[in-house]
């Protein structure tokens, strides 16, 4: 029989003999090619190595129709077609989280992940089919198959596994009014947790999110805005300026002076895009100006900035031939190089700051209070200007006594001192030095006994230094729950936002789950919910799906009124409420069905009915899982 074999998977009868010894090949080389990818995205890691692991799984069972040698019948070549169809599918998925956009990745995690059922699912659904027998499979690869089988059955069934703090600061940065400066520590975080903080993977994201907008005809929607929007915000973070991120770095002052010069590209630095006075080489050989290169390393970067490498030492060396070949350049085009006083300049001002902060923290501890007053009023200002200075204040030992202003006995130096440490933990090195000087037990003074103003910046300093595992445990161990959940309940409307973000942060904590529901936050949760006007409907429901895995929790949020209350949200809250609200009914309902019956009662059903049709990708997923848990249920509607 011929068999005429395309990239689509499709056959006709009329083919050349010896054509499945190419169906074969077409499907190792699929999955030599997914095997290939090393560049998984962070986001979806874990998922593509998985499957990359199982299809693998499939080299033996090829091998074993090649060396048969024997010709196959149409079914049999039927079979092995549909299984490289789903193996394409497979492939298209993969490569996409090989290359792809890393910020919409995470954005869409919820969409792509439903991507990787979809592909389980033909995966299965192709290898269900197989006629072994016909194929001459040995009973060895037949089991090894099988297994493959049988954990894509389970992967199709899987609960939600996402990265749940990673989420929550995507929610946050994407969605919040906040203007105060601890939300750029949500995107350092972010940056890092991305990796998206070189100059190198910067420029290869910009690439790939240039791919996604063209392929999808235009970058008007949210999503891309969204996205546009966090990719400004890590170019800013890695000091990069640029006036559109699509459009790559502004023009240059010196281009702007001469607009119609070509300026070599390699006389220009990478860091500034300005052609080199004085260039040096760097550990690594990349070369750069002395001053932008000076700066980079006097902020604690020991990486190269162009290529992200760790630098083996930190000496600079002159680049005479290329500062030459500059030189004879500029006289021959009468070009005129920058002022050579600019880094001397620079490295003064450096200098006089650090003079200024040997002062500012010496008057810290100043007998008299309004010393103390005028120090830590500059040293807020100063921790909330720009990384370099938060590090220069801790590199000049004012953390220590910034944490013994916080029992000042003055409510306005406390309020500053607790605002600057708060600006100060937005370093991740500062985070472990705050702790280690004794501040979270203060800071838990000032959330139980400060002005509203504290309150709201002490909460926020919680989460912020509670992004360390080890912190999250001594917020903890020191009764700091307690007042956050009081601020959640009695605070201002910011107080509850702060109360909230750091609440959900320290519940990934097993011992603050049991501490909360302790501490009575679901019923200040669930208020949330019902007074919508508030609009932390999102957040207190994100808290709770945390809450809903401990017994004690369970019980309290499946009271009826509540099981109405989330009903009630998955038929006339905004599509982000319903999708929560359905997670949270989700979760409660793989627990103890009584839950999944009470809601079925209060007319649920016809909701997830309308969500699986019209809700958020990821609320369609939840809504499905949910209407399949139901179908197990004796009383559906």
């Amino acid at each position: 029989m011929e068999i005429d074999i395309g990239e689509s998977g499709s056959f006709s009868p009329n083919s050349s003999t010896g054509e499945e010894s190419n169906v074969v090949k077409g499907l190792m080389d699929v999955i030599d090619t997914v095997g290939s990818y090393v560049g998984f995205r962070r986001t979806q890691r874990k998922e593509c190595l998985s499957l990359v692991r199982r299809l693998k799984l499939l080299v033996s069972f090829l091998e074993e129709i090649r060396e048969a040698n024997s010709p196959l019948s149409p079914k049999g070549l039927s079979c092995l077609l549909n299984l490289k169809n789903s193996l394409l599918s497979a492939k298209k998925l993969l490569k996409y989280c090989n290359f792809g956009s890393k910020i919409y990745l995470a954005l869409e995690s919820e969409a792509i992940m439903c991507r990787f059922h979809a592909v389980y699912d033909k995966l299965y659904q192709a290898l269900d089919a197989l006629p072994y027998d016909e194929l001459g499979i040995s009973e060895e690869v037949k089991e090894q198959v099988e297994l493959m089988r049988m954990q894509l059955r389970r992967e199709k069934r899987r609960t939600d596994s996402q990265d749940i703090e990673l989420a929550m600061d995507m929610m946050v940065v994407c969605s919040t009014n906040d203007d105060r400066n601890a939300d750029s520590a949500i995107v350092e975080r972010l940056a890092k947790k991305l990796e998206l903080r070189s100059m190198a993977d910067l420029r290869v994201e910009t690439a790939a999110i240039r791919r996604l907008i063209n392929h999808k005809g235009g970058h008007t929607t949210k999503i891309f805005q969204q996205i546009l929007d966090l990719l400004g915000k890590f170019k800013e973070i890695a000091g990069i300026d640029e006036k559109d991120v699509l459009d790559g770095p502004v023009l240059s002052k010196s281009l702007e002076k001469y607009p119609f010069l070509h300026i070599p590209h390699e006389f220009l630095c990478p860091i500034t895009l300005e052609i080199m006075r004085d260039p040096v080489i760097i550990a690594t050989g990349q070369t750069y100006e002395r001053e932008s290169i000076q700066k980079w390393l006097d902020s604690n970067h020991w990486t190269c900035p162009k290529s992200g490498q760790t630098l083996t030492h930190l000496s600079l060396a002159p680049n005479y031939a290329l500062r030459n070949l500059i030189l004879q350049w500029c006289e021959k085009n009468n070009y005129e190089l920058p002022n050579k006083d600019s880094y001397t300049i620079s490295h003064r001002s450096s200098v006089e700051l650090q003079e200024e902060l040997y002062y500012l923290v010496q008057d810290l501890s100043s007998s008299q209070l309004e010393e103390q007053k005028k120090a830590v009023m500059a040293i807020r200002m100063l921790s909330k200007e720009n990384p370099d200075n938060r590090i220069l204040i801790a590199g000049s030992g004012g953390i220590a006594p910034l944490v013994k202003l916080l029992s000042c006995p003055d409510l306005k130096v406390r309020v500053h001192a607790v605002t600057a440490l708060l600006n100060l933990s937005i370093d991740e090195a500062n985070k472990r030095l705050i702790a280690q000087e004794g501040a979270i037990p203060s800071i838990i003074q000032i959330l139980q006994n400060g002005t509203d103003e504290a309150k709201e910046n002490a909460a926020a300093a919680l989460f912020s230094l509670s992004m360390l595992d080890e912190n999250k445990a001594i917020v903890g161990s020191f009764d700091g729950i307690l007042p956050l959940v009081n601020l959640l309940r009695n605070g201002t409307i910011r107080g509850k936002k702060d109360a909230a973000t750091a609440l959900f942060n320290l519940c990934l904590n097993k011992s603050n789950k049991s501490r909360a529901i302790k501490a009575a936050i679901i019923p200040a949760l669930i208020k949330l919910v019902e007074d919508r006007n508030l609009g932390m409907v999102d957040e207190a429901l994100s808290i709770l799906q945390l809450l809903a895995s401990y017994h004690e929790g369970r019980n309290e949020i499946g009271q009826l009124s509540f099981i109405k209350t989330l009903v009630d949200v998955t038929w006339d809250g905004t599509p982000k409420n319903k999708e929560c609200a359905t997670s949270l009914l989700l979760e409660l309902g793989l627990k103890n069905s009584s839950f999944t019956l009470a809601a079925l009662q209060y007319g649920v059903y016809d909701h997830l009915i309308n969500i699986a049709r019209c809700g958020t990708t990821r609320a369609q997923r939840k809504a499905n899982s949910l209407l399949q848990l139901m179908s197990k249920c004796e009383h559906i509607p």
